[in-house]
C-alpha cells in the first residue's frame, strides 16, 4: 500500500495492550481503521466534507486516542486554521500521525501541546465516537 500519512515511515510502534496485539504497527492500525471510519465517526462540524475519498476528515482526536490505548504514547494538538486543534501521536521519539491526510499538501508542523483525553471526552458526542470506533476495531479483531 502507498502510504501518506505523516510518519508511515518511521519505525515501527508496537502494542503495549494484549487487547490490541494483533495490531502490529501503526500502518496495520491505518489499514483497519480505513475499513471503519466512516461519516459517523467524523466530528459533526465536518461531516458535510467526509466522503470515501477523505475518510481521514475529522477523525483526528478519536483516531489518536484510539492509537494511544495500542501503543502508549502521548496525545499532542496544534491549533488549526479554522480555530480547531488537530490532534497526533508521539510514542518515544517516534510521531505519526494517522489522519493528516485530511490536509492534502499541506505539511503541519508537529511541535503542539498534550492533549487530555479528559478534556476531549468530556463532550458526549465525541467520547460516543471514540467508544464506536474503538469497539469496531475490537470487533474486527475478533472476527480474524
Amino acid at each position: 500500500m502507498d502510504y501518506r500519512f505523516y510518519g508511515w515511515d518511521t519505525p515501527d510502534v508496537k502494542p503495549i495492550c494484549e487487547t490490541f496485539a494483533a495490531v502490529r504497527n501503526q500502518r496495520d492500525l491505518y489499514d483497519r481503521l480505513c475499513d471503519i471510519w466512516c461519516g459517523y465517526t467524523c466530528t459533526p462540524r465536518l461531516r458535510d466534507g467526509w466522503s470515501e475519498n477523505n475518510k481521514t476528515l475529522g477523525q483526528c482526536a478519536i483516531t489518536a486516542f484510539l492509537a494511544q490505548d495500542i501503543f502508549g504514547g502521548k496525545v499532542y494538538g496544534v491549533p488549526t486554521e479554522d480555530g480547531g486543534t488537530h490532534c497526533y501521536n508521539v510514542v518515544g521519539d517516534i510521531v505519526f500521525d494517522l489522519t493528516s491526510e485530511q490536509f492534502g499538501d499541506k505539511v503541519l508542523t508537529y511541535n503542539g501541546c498534550e492533549q487530555s483525553r479528559e478534556a476531549h471526552f468530556a463532550r458526549e458526542e465525541k467520547r460516543l465516537r471514540y467508544e464506536y470506533l474503538r469497539a469496531e476495531l475490537l470487533k474486527s479483531l475478533e472476527s480474524e
